[in-house]
């Protein structure tokens, strides 16, 4: 739950002033406030389907409408979703060369309030699919003219990040144009909607998504969404200092955004923050056995199979609704 102190303090909570005198001790306002973008961010693994069986693999389960309801944040959340992002990069998918890679949110009126400003919203989804694996050992830097412009002549980016943020198909029925292209649309449908408000714009992400985080983010300065500020300060945050989780753990739950990041981040004041322990099993078996909270309990009821009237079942896992693709 964002607290009242973010609408006053959002510019220094986003960086304005690098973040001096909030990291040592972390400021709880600050705590909250990166809490809640990687909840966010945490969304796009909690809605993606992977179910390989699926007609609907690689989409996200869940409809527009009801996005936030069903991976629970509607509770205190100041966001309403305004689009998805639909991302070409694996052969099996819902589509057969589409998958769905995050979506944009926009403050709503009361959340405008809570958070100071009418906040735009981009979130990243990570890794998941082979192929995506893939795109991130494809490591050779290239130019990113495309992206970047004249800013920098000379910058140079990850090969397979730049690949799935820019790459399209024209004889998709998702792809014929890109993610970024997707995403710079709607951010500038969003700025000139919201023209006469002060407006920001958040880019959040998580590993794979953490890289087109900042690939976008990049991106919205060079081509004038947004003025440059330096966001080069580290907040480290060590899992090992948490008494809740199994040791040593391993390569998988070392990098679990929930166990590495949002859990260990969120005992830092304990127990001035309040955040459910039992998110750290939502993808991982870290918890310690004495809290009994099963692992990897994020999964969908009976797999998605839905008994009919007749009494037989199948397979439903994709809510639609009249925007859904």
């Amino acid at each position: 739950m964002i607290k009242a102190g973010v609408a006053e303090r959002w510019r220094e909570l986003s960086g304005r002033n690098n973040w001096q005198n909030l990291l040592k001790p972390l400021d709880i306002d600050l705590q909250q406030y990166i809490l809640h973008y990687g909840a966010m961010a945490q969304a796009t693994y909690d809605t993606f389907n992977s179910e390989k069986l699926s007609k609907y693999a690689g989409s996200s389960r869940y409809s527009r409408k009801n996005l936030f309801s069903r991976v629970g944040l509607v509770e205190a959340n100041p966001f309403k979703y305004e689009a998805f992002i639909v991302k070409s990069s694996c052969d099996e998918a819902w589509c057969k060369d589409s998958n769905w890679m995050g979506y944009v949110a926009v403050a709503t009126d009361e959340g405008k309030i809570v958070l100071g400003r009418r906040d735009i919203l981009v979130a990243w989804r990570g890794t998941i699919e082979q192929a995506e694996w893939a795109k991130d050992f494809d490591f050779p830097l290239v130019p990113a003219s495309e992206v970047l412009g004249r800013v920098s002549d000379r910058a140079r980016v990850h090969r397979g990040v730049l690949s799935i943020y820019t790459s399209r198909n024209e004889r998709s029925k998702f792809n014929k144009t890109s993610a970024r292209d997707q995403v710079l649309s709607e951010i500038q449908r969003q700025v000139e909607k919201y023209k006469d408000e002060e407006i920001s714009i958040t880019v959040a992400g998580h590993s794979l998504g953490a890289a087109l985080s900042t690939l976008n983010a990049a991106d919205i300065v060079c081509n004038a969404f947004a003025s440059y500020t330096d966001v080069g300060t580290k907040l480290i945050v060590d899992s090992r200092n948490s008494p809740f989780l199994k040791y040593p753990g391993d390569i998988v739950t070392w990098h679990n955004l929930e166990v590495a990041y949002l859990h260990p981040l969120a005992i830092e004041n304990a127990p001035s923050i309040r955040r459910s322990i039992a998110l750290v099993n939502k993808g991982s078996n870290a918890l310690k056995d004495q809290y009994l909270i099963p692992d990897h309990w994020w999964c969908e009821k009976n797999k998605g199979m839905v008994q009919l009237s007749n009494g037989s079942w199948i397979l439903d896992d994709h809510e639609t609704d009249d925007n859904d693709p």
